[in-house]
């Protein structure tokens, strides 16, 4: 029976375990660029043990920024501070993946211990773009409706920063149609009312999605795995919900999408989220099951039986920790003590490696 710590393969790609670490937005950049603090932050849960480290959400263009102070992949410049967060990820034995994103309607607003809000011209924002004018709150700013030639900038925009992250040296790239951001603000009906080939019928509102994920897959090369993040569900009646999830899930995988990381919720303000401890894991049981797919389990997984029980019991095939590793950058070396495996321990820290756990030297 697979357990957690069991090596995960993704085409070429061999993951050492089924611990991944969640995309986490920190808004510390400057013009999109990386900073020290990224290094440090994703080179932590590197150094953790974690078998895959993804970056936070990087745009693919300034204006599909959540805030001014984004992760970016929009320009050449992004490259090599990207670069080196991945040699040091990698050269602790993790993978490196990046989240490709952008945030439609949800642009242009504040960090959130700053007040979540629109962020004015003056002060750095700028109009975002979303399927239609209404914003997803009052203290968000007022969307432009995107026009096609909009959009197919948009697919390009996923193409070309698809590009920039393999000349980064990323093994995963991740598409981020999930959280009420652009992709998925296209796919929710209770956001997309639009008239045209983008809105409307099932067909159209994936039509965005499915685009996205051609064009990424086209820039990335075969030998190594694409992710698409998706909400299962908007959480409420006549949204997006699972059942178009697992649809969208086989269409993802004849695009060439080789793991749905599921996630819920983000569409609209108001949705009445039943959080608690594993809540989404049912999503990836049955796209896993139905859509004969990879999955991710993510949302309140923070014990280690927990997580094994997730993996051994099919449920998905890795679990994806956000919250436990700020807390807890060194979960992954602990949770192999706590359940019996080993796992390498950086050299520098052997000296702290418990006896007995069967822990090595990387």
């Amino acid at each position: 029976m697979t357990h957690l710590f069991e090596t995960l393969q993704l085409r070429s790609l061999e993951l050492a375990h089924r611990i991944l670490v969640s995309p986490m937005c920190q808004y510390s950049c400057v013009d999109g660029v990386a900073t020290d603090w990224h290094l440090i932050h994703l080179g932590s849960r590197a150094v953790g043990g974690a078998a895959l480290v993804f970056t936070e959400a990087a745009a693919v263009t300034a204006d599909g920024r959540i805030s001014p102070w984004d992760l970016g992949t929009y320009d050449d410049r992004h490259v090599e501070p990207l670069a080196r967060i991945v040699r040091f990820v990698r050269g602790q034995g993790a993978a490196a993946g990046i989240q490709l994103a952008h945030a439609g309607r949800k642009a242009s607003t504040g960090r959130p211990w700053e007040g979540t809000r629109a962020v004015a011209p003056e002060d750095g924002g700028w109009q975002p773009l979303g399927p239609t004018e209404e914003r997803f709150a009052d203290t968000y700013p007022a969307p432009r409706a995107a026009t096609a030639a909009d959009l197919a900038a948009v697919v390009s925009s996923f193409r070309t920063a698809a590009t920039r992250a393999r000349a980064a040296g990323f093994e995963v790239a991740e598409i981020h149609a999930a959280h009420g951001y652009l992709i998925h603000q296209f796919l929710s009906p209770l956001v997309n009312t639009r008239r045209d080939e983008y809105g409307g019928s099932y067909d159209n509102r994936v039509r965005l999605c499915l685009q996205v994920a051609d064009a990424v897959r086209s820039a990335w090369p075969d030998h190594l795995p694409v992710f698409a993040r998706i909400s299962c569900s908007d959480w409420k009646e006549g949204g997006w919900d699972l059942e178009q999830s697992v649809e969208l899930a086989r269409r993802l995988r004849a695009s060439g999408v080789d793991l749905v990381d599921c996630s819920s919720g983000g569409a609209v303000p108001d949705a009445p989220i039943p959080a608690g401890p594993g809540y989404q894991v049912p999503f990836a049981e049955r796209i896993r099951r139905e859509a004969g797919i990879a999955t991710g389990a993510v949302g309140l997984i923070t014990d280690p039986a927990q997580a094994d029980t997730i993996v051994r019991s099919g449920q998905a095939d890795c679990v994806l920790l956000a919250r436990e590793l700020l807390r807890h950058p060194y979960w992954p070396l602990d949770a192999a003590r706590q359940l019996g495996h080993a796992l390498p321990w950086p050299p520098q820290y052997a000296r702290a490696a418990p006896a007995g756990a069967g822990a090595k030297v990387r």
